[in-house]
């Protein structure tokens, strides 16, 4: 062991102190306002100088652990769960008390009672992975769940995948079920349903467990078929209940192909109606006549700024539209409304119906906002220039 010894000098407002440190054969010394300073300063030489063999650091405890990378045992069979494609889930039993205690309960059970010490329990887990079941015990929950987790690691770490691909049996589904890898188990069984006209109904039916451990059973419908799947949240129950109906539903016979005659039907009444009068009412004039055009397959309308003329404040634009060998012009206060009235009448001219409902519109939408007096203001400017 070391030993020290203390020396102080000088004035009592003004000391220095000096330490003398002895370790084996070696000693020194060293100086420092107060004792600590100058205990400091000697020990930083010891250390350097000494010939003494360094303490080697042990390893923390945390890195020294069972598994690599200290993993749990719950955590690295999820990974291995999830790439069988067979969910982990863990359900709690009942906890019973030690046998051991028991019968030293004689020897200890007085101290019991003294110290209101409660009788220690073992906690039982079950765990299902697919279709196989472990049980799994410790002094608390969760180390009944690495007990579980554990045996579970040991006996399926060297089996095989399971293939899914071959679960359906038919060779012919194999370009579906590549389409199909992408899309969820429930979102399938949307799928199927709605193309075979069959309601889809999930209901979570159970719901038992402790609030952090949690077991969910819920029952899926559709149509004549129904599955229950189980799992630790209400997520995973409703997927292994979809699962579980997905390979009911797949066994059903291919629905006939009815559906592509019915697209050329579709086409053909567009161009009937574009040809009425009365197609397009309520739409702007300006995209109204573009798609009468485009249904003829003819040349777009062609529109051209004629003059400008007017006040700065009080200008009036031009516009003219031509539509093949029609032609027809349309004013305004701005070229977006003179494009817009010439475009309204070469419909006219074209023998189409005038598109009124914009201004119904436009009154409804004054009169609900109570905002009528002011709207009302606002077209007269423009009629008492085109008086002008």
């Amino acid at each position: 062991l070391p030993s020290h010894a203390i020396r102080g000098q000088g004035p009592a407002h003004s000391k220095m102190f000096s330490v003398q440190l002895s370790l084996g054969e070696q000693t020194w010394e060293s100086e420092g306002s107060s004792i600590k300073k100058a205990q400091q300063a000697v020990a930083n030489k010891a250390l350097t100088e000494s010939a003494l063999p360094k303490l080697v650091q042990k390893p923390a405890k945390s890195n020294v652990n069972n598994n690599p990378g200290s993993i749990t045992p719950t955590v690295e069979l999820n990974g291995l769960a999830m790439k069988r494609g067979e969910p982990a889930i863990y359900r709690p039993l009942d906890p019973k008390p030690f046998p051991n205690y028991r019968a030293n309960y004689n020897f200890r059970g007085m101290y019991n009672q003294r110290y209101h010490c409660p009788m220690p329990k073992i906690f039982y887990v079950q765990l299902t992975v697919g279709n196989n079941e472990f049980w799994g015990e410790g002094k608390t929950r969760q180390a009944a769940r690495h007990n579980a987790a554990m045996k579970a690691l040991q006996a399926l770490q060297n089996e095989p995948i399971p293939e899914k691909s071959h679960q359906n049996g038919e060779s012919g589904k194999e370009m579906d079920d590549d389409k199909d890898a992408n899309k969820s188990v429930i979102s399938l069984v949307f799928e199927i349903a709605l193309k075979r006209n069959m309601p889809v109904s999930f209901e979570v039916i159970k719901e038992s467990g402790p609030p952090h451990m949690k077991s969910f059973v819920t029952r899926v419908s559709v149509g004549e078929f129904s599955a229950e799947g189980e799992g630790n949240s209400k997520k995973l129950s409703k997927k292994r209940a979809a699962t579980t109906v997905l390979q009911e539903l797949r066994k059903l016979p291919p629905l006939p192909m009815v559906e592509k005659p019915k697209l050329f039907f579709k086409k053909r009444p567009k161009t009937i109606v574009k040809a009425g009068p009365e197609y397009g009412q309520g739409m702007n004039p300006i995209s109204r006549l573009a798609q009468i055009q485009q249904a003829k397959k003819e040349k777009e309308p062609d529109y051209v700024l004629l003059s400008e003329r007017g006040m700065p404040r009080r200008r009036e634009f031009v516009m003219q539209v031509k539509v093949g060998s029609e032609v027809a012009t349309g004013t305004g206060p701005n070229k977006k409304i003179a494009k817009k009235n010439a475009a309204e009448a070469m419909l006219l001219q074209l023998g189409y119906k005038a598109s009124t409902s914009l201004q119904d519109q436009l009154e409804k939408t004054g009169e609900n906002k109570g905002w009528s007096g002011p709207k009302a203001g606002f077209p007269e400017p423009p009629s008492n220039s085109s008086l002008l």
